[in-house]
């Protein structure tokens, strides 16, 4: 009688154990499909005591009110016409301001995800600024998180503008702190401490915000110059974010 309990015991824990495999299977798999939006949004909230607090964002919010400055001789010097022609976009009012809760800006991905996702009415897209000027754009979001691909990043690619000699150019990152500048002008007068900003013909940016200066200037190549630029917003050290809510 012993042995027909033990075997049936046996038999009980086999098929509770196949359905715990099975279980933690289909998890994963759910997980996958997703491409990792459940974890973030858990990460979302074992994260959520350690977030920037609220003194750290006024500091912030002042270093936002510094760049004014800047942005007032960009603004000045914004051809009205060219936008009104292309139909460019415009920065609404109503931006999101977010906290970031993970950073990976020191390896080949570089990184943000910040504390606001879909449900606050982020968009894929969006541009992200903090202290200093341009950050990034979100690369994708989950109800709770949205991830920024940093201007650092090899996947990133944006229009800029150098104020000084009145010529666009691209920014292109390259996986360090230093992303590259190419202008398609072997000829472009461009020096050490020029500075750059999003270009006022971008359909990707708003105009005129701040990016960095020139840091070094390579040698011609064919018919480009490429140079280093210098960011002025410093990621691995900003804690708070605004999410510009853009209309095309």
């Amino acid at each position: 009688m012993l042995d027909i309990r033990r075997i049936s015991s046996s038999r009980w824990w086999h098929k509770k154990k196949n359905w715990i495999l099975l279980t933690i299977f289909l998890f994963l798999v759910f997980i996958r499909i997703s491409k990792g939006s459940i974890y973030k949004d858990f990460y979302y909230f074992i994260s959520k005591p350690f977030w920037p607090g609220q003194f750290q964002k006024e500091i912030i919010l002042k270093s936002i009110d510094q760049e004014s400055l800047i942005k007032l001789n960009l603004l000045k010097s914004d051809n009205n016409r060219l936008r009104k022609i292309l139909s460019l976009q415009e920065s609404s009012p109503d931006n999101i301001s977010a906290a970031v809760i993970s950073r990976k800006t020191g390896s080949w991905w570089r990184q943000i995800l910040l504390n606001k996702g879909s449900k606050d009415g982020v968009e894929i897209g969006s541009t992200v600024v903090g202290p200093g000027g341009l950050l990034g754009r979100v690369k994708n979001t989950s109800l709770f998180t949205s991830s920024v691909t940093l201007l650092t990043s090899p996947e990133s690619k944006v229009g800029v503008w150098v104020n000084r000699i009145q010529i666009n150019g691209l920014l292109v990152g390259l996986g360090d702190d230093f992303p590259s500048l190419i202008l398609y002008s072997k000829d472009a007068d461009i020096k050490v401490g020029d500075f750059v900003s999003s270009s006022p013909a971008s359909t990707l940016l708003p105009p005129n915000i701040p990016i960095g200066f020139v840091q070094s200037i390579d040698e011609p190549i064919k018919a480009k110059k490429i140079a280093k630029i210098s960011l002025l917003a410093k990621p691995q050290v900003i804690d708070w974010v605004q999410i510009l809510k853009t209309k095309i």
